[in-house]
């Protein structure tokens, strides 16, 4: 399967104080905006995500049809696609996507110990 582009994705209490913290570690502002509560750092080819009071708890991230720089990728594997082949190994999700539908979705599943996972397609 191809997944796409990987971030953790980080629920913070002070999204300054963070953004401050990983810029000291050589991460620098590539997305999101500090009105909407979220930050975008990458270093090299990695990424995270900062939200402040978006959601408990921190998540791993995929994003079919994108690369590390937030660019579509010319082939990947539609989020349907990749439900299907969970539901097919008996993998429950804890979010499905509309299967009649195209475009943008995501799903939400859980690893064996409980750590979210989120597979959330933007195109």
């Amino acid at each position: 399967m191809k997944l796409g582009a990987f971030s953790i994705s980080l629920s913070v209490k002070d999204l300054l104080k963070s953004k401050d913290f990983y810029e000291k570690l050589g991460f620098s502002e590539m997305g999101g905006s500090l009105d909407n509560n979220y930050l975008i750092m990458k270093n090299g080819t990695t990424l995270i995500g900062l939200f402040q009071a978006m959601f408990d708890g921190n998540m791993l991230t995929f994003n079919p049809g994108w690369d590390e720089n937030a660019q579509n990728l010319d082939t990947f594997d539609d989020v349907r696609t990749i439900q299907s082949h969970l539901k097919e190994n008996q993998i429950t999700l804890e979010k499905e996507a509309d299967e009649k539908t195209s475009g943008p979705e995501h799903i939400f599943l859980k690893d064996p110990d409980g750590n979210m996972i989120l597979i959330d397609q933007h195109r």
